[in-house]
């Protein structure tokens, strides 16, 4: 018998360049068949997803989850997983003194799988009073590598804020500890920009491969596009060896103009993420599936959006042999989506011209299931 049996769905599953009508049982936490039909009495529980999407379980590269610490932090499950994200990534909300209480208190008792960059401030991202970088005597490397051989089972490399309001005086001295960090522990290093010093070709001639670049479409100073909006020769120099770009929308990192520019010049997002903490769960952001509307608004396909939030950011997080992705053995993490009708108001992040768009639809949240157990549905 199988545990679980997602039934009558329409499956995309990019890794597999799948999309069909298809059945999904599960047995153990793990993907065990993936057919045109598989009989009901054959599953101990059952789920009818006829008229619904069934992907992976959708995974959400950008959040800041360290709720009651940082100020962004927001609760994991109630704002994630229960909105159909099974995976996130918690992008630098904690350093090499404040992770111990990240993973104690957030990581290890959540529903939620959850993975982090580690902040190369001992501090993380605490408050708003202060950069977390202005003063260098935090930029601790040998605590955040000692951090890093105890836990690299959930941390994937080091983050940092390349803004003046978080670095003061010190954008390049930040800049080569973090390389230098990176470089030591053999793991990515994700730089989020915006408003960026040093200039942005100089940050991006520092990295390698694998290296992530969120917030890759906001309107700030220091963006992809030059004066006349065009995509700059270093932005895809970087993409072209290997530098993923993500979109990490949050409450200041996302324009609807930016991205039509870059899109149009075909610099698509390597992965879609939200961004999401305290500070625009209540919008603009919401979830990650209001931020994958975004793109299907700006004519992405359905399997292109799917795929920038299941196979993209699993080979990001070096997992993609068993997440993102329904081929048999994988972890049984599911989504389920409905794809609703509009009219529906879309509002981007800009901070110099923000804009709302009318989606004719909108991607919503109609179930999840974290390695094999049925967290919410619908139709069960």
């Amino acid at each position: 018998m199988y545990d679980l049996l997602i039934q009558g769905g329409w499956v995309i599953d990019p890794s597999q360049g799948l999309e069909a009508d298809r059945d999904v049982a599960l047995a153990e936490g793990r993907v065990a068949a993936l057919a045109e039909s598989i009989p009901a009495s054959e599953a101990r529980q059952v789920i009818n997803a006829r008229g619904l999407i069934v992907t992976p379980g959708l995974i959400d590269v950008h959040v800041h989850i360290y709720e009651g610490v940082s100020h962004y932090g927001v609760h994991a499950d109630r704002n994630c997983l229960y909105k159909g994200v099974t995976t996130v990534v918690d992008a630098g909300s904690s350093g090499a003194q404040t992770f111990p209480g990240l993973r104690q208190y957030i990581i290890d008792v959540s529903q939620t799988r959850i993975l982090a960059y580690l902040n190369l401030s001992v501090l993380g991202m605490i408050s708003e009073c202060a950069g977390e970088l202005e003063d260098l005597r935090y930029a601790d490397t040998k605590a955040a590598l000692r951090i890093i051989e105890a836990n690299r089972d959930v941390l994937l490399g080091i983050k940092v804020r390349m803004e003046p309001a978080m670095l003061g005086d010190n954008g390049y001295a930040v800049l080569k500890l973090a390389r230098e960090t990176s470089d030591a522990a053999g793991l990515p290093l994700m730089i989020h920009i915006g408003n960026t010093f040093p200039p942005l070709p100089e940050i991006l001639a520092e990295t390698r491969a694998g290296d992530v670049v969120t917030h890759c479409y906001h309107d700030r100073p220091g963006g992809i596009l030059d004066d006349n909006g065009r995509v700059l020769p270093d932005v895809r120099a970087a993409a072209a060896r290997g530098v993923l770009f993500d979109v990490g929308h949050g409450r200041g990192s996302f324009s609807y103009q930016v991205a039509r520019q870059a899109i149009a010049q075909d610099l698509l997002p390597g992965t879609i993420s939200s961004d999401l903490h305290f500070h625009n769960v209540n919008g603009p952001v919401f979830d990650l599936a209001t931020t994958m509307s975004k793109f299907l608004y700006l004519g992405l396909s359905l399997s292109q959006v799917i795929e920038m939030t299941t196979a993209a950011p699993a080979r990001s997080v070096r997992m993609a042999d068993h997440l993102g992705t329904l081929s048999p053995g994988a972890n049984a993490d599911v989504t389920l989506l409905e794809l609703r009708e509009g009219p529906v108001s879309l509002t981007d992040a800009s901070e110099i011209a923000r804009e709302t768009v009318i989606a004719d639809q909108v991607l919503r949240s109609a179930g999840v299931v974290r390695e094999g157990k049925v967290i919410f549905s619908t139709n069960i």
